[in-house]
């Protein structure tokens, strides 16, 4: 994995039940989306798939931080 497996999990979880999250960057940017999917392309870069509207693709070495806004959710945050 990009980043370790367990921090995965988390992702899978979020769109699996696609969350509401908000997405801190390493560059300290801020995304807020719903979690659709993971994907890997043919390089094997790993991206979140989010939806806000119109579709983004965050790459996962990128994250800092996820915060899960969805009330009730698993889990409330992730730091990578």
């Amino acid at each position: 994995c990009a980043i370790a497996c367990e921090l995965h999990d988390y992702l899978e979880i979020d769109c699996l039940y696609h969350y509401q999250v908000k997405l801190t960057l390493k560059d300290h940017s801020t995304l807020e989306g719903k979690a659709i999917d993971t994907l890997t392309t043919a390089e094997k870069r790993e991206y979140l798939l989010l939806d806000n509207g119109q579709e983004q693709r965050i790459e996962l070495n990128q994250l800092k931080k996820l915060t899960v806004l969805t009330p009730n959710a698993a889990f409330s945050e992730v730091v990578f």
